[in-house]
């Protein structure tokens, strides 16, 4: 299997999650053994040359990316959830969605200011997703080193909102 194989194996969902949105499903690439080691092994890749503590997935999708990369790179997790999932004290961001509004958080003691973090999702799509997170670890005064996505909706123009930071997409989607 190569990175050319993948494309196809993602499932385009149309009026998902409301009309006029097409939902770029990754769990049919997920289910395929070959395509998830690929994936996982192409993402580590850039990993070998930068310094980080620690991976941060995004809900829910970005957890099932970042904690393997974790785990084969030897390094730390930490996790960005919807505001209410989290036990314990956080610090929170909201932001608009291409649909709606939501509020992200994190436990306030996950990270130590000054580390160095690799943020991990699974699509780009417009990047306020991705543009809140960099805000919410702000709050930590983490050092974002770099920013990755299985795949970039390039036709969104997401990257615009986010170039402040090295980002490296393993697929891009332009139509």
């Amino acid at each position: 299997m190569e990175i050319k194989d993948l494309y196809n194996l993602i499932r385009v969902v149309p009026d998902f999650p409301k009309s006029g949105i097409s939902f770029y499903d990754i769990t049919t690439l997920l289910e395929n053994a070959q395509a998830f080691q690929l994936i996982i092994d192409k993402l580590a890749e850039p990993y070998q040359q930068i310094e980080v503590d620690k991976f941060v997935g995004i809900d829910a999708r970005g957890f099932l990316l970042a904690a393997p990369l974790a785990y084969k790179l030897g390094k730390g997790l930490a996790i960005v959830r919807k505001k209410g999932k989290l036990p314990y004290q956080t610090f929170s961001q909201q932001y608009e969605l291409e649909y709606g509004a939501d509020t992200i958080e994190m436990h306030h003691d996950t990270i130590d200011p000054g580390e160095k973090v690799a943020i991990i999702d699974d699509v780009l799509a417009t990047g306020g997703t991705m543009q809140a997170t960099i805000d919410l670890l702000h709050q930590f005064e983490a050092e974002i080193v770099v920013i990755s996505f299985l795949a970039e909706l390039g036709f969104l123009n997401g990257k615009d909102n986010i170039k402040h930071y090295p980002i490296y997409s393993l697929l891009t989607f332009n139509e």
